[in-house]
């Protein structure tokens, strides 16, 4: 049995929307009704997904931020406003991957790893759920991973610090969220077909195959799910 989504009249925020799962959730978004605010750090491949919404008929806005910087998400969350004047679901699906040792890994890599994969989706979260709870709910999925949770990565612990921290943050934003009526859940996969992540298994999870759980938790049908980290196993 195949599960259809219509998300017309509503709007989602996508950040890492120019590849790999962002690209893939923003684009099945569109295409199941949502006008859809896509927000890469490179604004090549911002435009490219968004333009690829709108050729499939579909309603995106591109918009060029870096999640780690607090006023970027601010400016790139009222660019989303004024252009559909609500946010209803924010997928934090930004992310950065550094395959380095522990023994190895340096300042600047370990703290941009927690910059973009923690402290961003901190602050989209925060930003978006005023908006959110302003208009009387709305659904949050960060895209986390299984990486230390449970799953230790062979190199790469400032992603694996960062992404266990996001599902802490996941848990304890559904909390402090539920009386403002909004739901926040993350998505955990195992190895994903992603240009920027090494593989760790021979068959990588392509993006796309990640893409229907999420718009899932985004739908009403889950509207009894929140405060969970789901694990997507390759």
């Amino acid at each position: 049995m195949s599960i259809t989504f219509d998300f017309n009249g509503r709007v989602a925020l996508v950040t890492g929307a120019g590849a790999g799962v962002g690209l893939a959730v923003a684009r099945a978004l569109g295409a199941a009704g949502a006008a859809v605010i896509c927000a890469d750090i490179n604004p090549d491949r911002a435009d490219d997904a968004a333009d690829a919404i709108v050729s499939a008929g579909g309603r995106a806005l591109a918009q060029h931020a870096d999640v780690a910087n607090r006023f970027q998400v601010s400016g790139m969350i009222e660019a989303g406003r004024d252009a559909f004047g609500r946010i209803d679901i924010l997928v934090n699906a930004a992310g950065v991957f550094k395959h380095e040792t522990l023994f190895k890994l340096d300042e600047w890599d370990w703290r941009r790893a927690l910059d973009v994969n923690l402290t961003g989706a901190f602050f989209c979260t925060q930003l978006v759920s005023r908006v959110m709870a302003d208009e009387g709910g709305g659904v949050i999925v960060n895209i986390a991973s299984d990486a230390a949770y449970p799953n230790a990565l062979a190199e790469g612990i400032g992603y694996a610090a960062s992404r266990t921290g996001l599902i802490g943050m996941t848990i304890q934003a559904a909390r402090e969220l539920a009386a403002s009526g909004i739901r926040v859940n993350a998505v955990c996969p195992g190895d994903v077909a992603e240009d920027d992540l090494p593989p760790r298994s021979p068959q990588p999870t392509p993006p796309d195959m990640i893409a229907p759980l999420v718009l899932f938790l985004c739908s009403d049908r889950a509207r009894a799910i929140s405060g969970q980290a789901i694990r997507i196993a390759s």
